[in-house]
């Protein structure tokens, strides 16, 4: 079973980038339990979707998805994109499942919108106990696809005055989970104006470093 779930997601990620005129991909918001708002940056995913099949040429389906981490439909996504500032609770039944997904070439993307720290750490312990985050260096490729960043993560909302930063969990060598911290990227790629300080230059540059977290899941 194991191999067919590894097979099946390795063959969505082999997909090419092209320039059909069909969707060949859909990209989908992570929902889970425990009251904290993982509905948040409504506008965030369309943004990304249209910002990246824009520039990268690739073929997303216009409309994000909602799939819930327990659920077999997760397996129909490359790239999950999960967010909040509060509680999460992942069953037994959605780390086995997010643990499958994840091992079997899926992506999970955290942004952490500000109090999500506390309580997304112990439940990725839960989904990979043999697994920590590891902050990932300025040469990782994730910073260096169409768009360098090379002083890595872009500083896009400020909270409490620390950096941003760029942590991942690493499973046999590859990059299954990255989390942004003190970023707010996903706020970044919500419509302009949504949050009173923004800035456009900020937005290029959250929508920019999305894409090159795209960009690298579909050519891994």
């Amino acid at each position: 079973m194991k191999k067919v779930v590894k097979l099946a997601v390795s063959l969505m990620l082999l997909v090419t980038i092209s320039s059909f005129n069909v969707p060949t991909y859909k990209m989908a918001k992570l929902k889970y339990n425990g009251g904290g708002d993982w509905y948040g940056d409504r506008t965030a995913l369309p943004n990304l979707i249209k910002f990246c099949n824009d520039n990268l040429k690739t073929n997303f389906q216009q409309e994000d998805e909602v799939v819930e981490a327990g659920s077999a439909e997760i397996f129909n996504y490359p790239f999950i994109f999960m967010t909040g500032h509060g509680n999460i609770i992942f069953s037994d039944q959605d780390v086995r499942n997010l643990r499958k997904y994840l091992t079997g070439g899926g992506f999970l993307h955290i942004d952490d919108n500000y109090g999500l720290d506390q309580f997304i750490r112990p439940q990725m312990k839960k989904v990979f106990p043999e697994l920590d985050f590891v902050e990932l260096p300025l040469n990782h490729p994730i910073y260096h696809q169409k768009f360098p960043f090379p002083n890595g993560l872009p500083k896009i909302h400020e909270h409490d005055g620390k950096r941003a930063q760029g942590f991942g969990l690493i499973y046999k060598g590859r990059l299954v989970c990255f989390y942004t911290y003190e970023c707010d990227l996903g706020n970044g790629w919500e419509d302009y104006g949504t949050y009173a300080n923004d800035t456009q230059e900020n937005r290029v540059k959250a929508l920019k470093m999305g894409a090159n977290m795209i960009q690298y899941v579909l050519t891994q």
